[in-house]
């Protein structure tokens, strides 16, 4: 008999791909949730179950539940990028820590099996090395621009610990770095770094602008690469709490990945950097060991490959 699977924010980018990749693994039986997106369920209609949900809601996070559920993925999120980073720093809090305590809640008091959480990498600090999970000081700079991202995300990997530690239900937290790939949202008003950045390529005729010097540095991981680390985790994770950073291990400059997402687009196009612009001057360099060697993943992926997900 196949498990339940419930994977909140399924019209979402790590939502899509989540129902895509499990989908063709064959072992679950998904339903997935959506809020404002009407056209999600024009995907896989058929194959899964569609639920419509505001869960920031008590009662529509137990309808979610309804029934049964063996794994939640939990990808449902109110998301920012830079630009409301800086000029709106609380559009990132309330809703999600609602959201995602009351996920934890349900989950602990129903005891479903294994609850996956995504985290990020904003309250780590720069340091000289790559930074393992246990570098983070437990406490964040009030001056950075994801200060209260970071603290929400910290305050929800802590509520991962406390619920499996109260009961039955094992949690994982990954500290996810740049996740890049196909279904990511390409609106430039809405769209992380990477995909806004192809938009611009891909529309421009002489020049591409880029926001800050080019020196600032990324982590990317294909979307896929996550998927399979998930699974793994899914099938193999033993204690009932784990905490994992997720990416590549390797980084890139700006300039580096533009320059590869212009020779991928086969223009010859300049790069004009508007230090003007906001930008986090940061060099952090993940250690994903623990990620590797725990569950045997394998995260290495091919960039160009990635890059022409974007444009079919």
């Amino acid at each position: 008999m196949k498990k339940k699977m419930l994977i909140c924010g399924g019209a979402g980018f790590h939502g899509r791909n989540a129902i895509e990749y499990f989908l063709n693994t064959g072992k679950y039986d998904i339903k997935a949730t959506w809020h404002r997106n009407a056209d999600a369920t024009e995907f896989y209609n058929g194959d899964i179950e569609w639920i419509q949900t505001d869960l920031t809601k008590s009662w529509d996070v137990k309808s979610a539940l309804y029934g049964g559920v063996d794994i939640i993925l939990q990808y449902a999120a109110v998301s920012t990028n830079l630009k409301d980073a800086f000029e709106k720093p609380y559009l990132h809090v309330t809703d999600n820590a609602v959201m995602n305590s009351l996920i934890f809640k349900q989950a602990y008091e129903e005891k479903v099996e294994h609850v996956i959480f995504p985290s990020c990498t904003v309250m780590y600090e720069d340091l000289d090395k790559p930074v393992k999970e246990e570098d983070f000081s437990g406490v964040i700079d009030n001056s950075q621009v994801y200060y209260g991202a970071g603290t929400t995300k910290v305050y929800l990997e802590n509520m991962c610990k406390f619920y499996s530690e109260l009961g039955e239900t094992k949690f994982t937290a990954l500290r996810q770095t740049n996740i890049i790939g196909k279904y990511d949202k390409t609106d430039l008003d809405k769209a992380h770094f990477f995909a806004a950045m192809i938009q611009k390529i891909n529309s421009a005729t002489k020049t591409v602008d880029v926001w800050g010097d080019g020196t600032e540095e990324k982590d990317l991981l294909s979307v896929g690469k996550l998927m399979e680390l998930i699974d793994l985790v899914i099938e193999k994770q033993t204690s009932k709490f784990e905490l994992l950073n997720v990416g590549s291990g390797k980084n890139m400059t700006i300039k580096e990945i533009v320059e590869k997402v212009i020779d991928a687009s086969g223009k010859n196009l300049d790069i004009s950097f508007d230090t003007s612009k906001p930008s986090r001057n940061i060099k952090l360099k993940l250690d994903v060991s623990k990620a590797m060697d725990k569950f045997n993943w394998d995260n290495t992926f091919d960039m160009k490959e990635t890059i022409n997900e974007y444009n079919n």
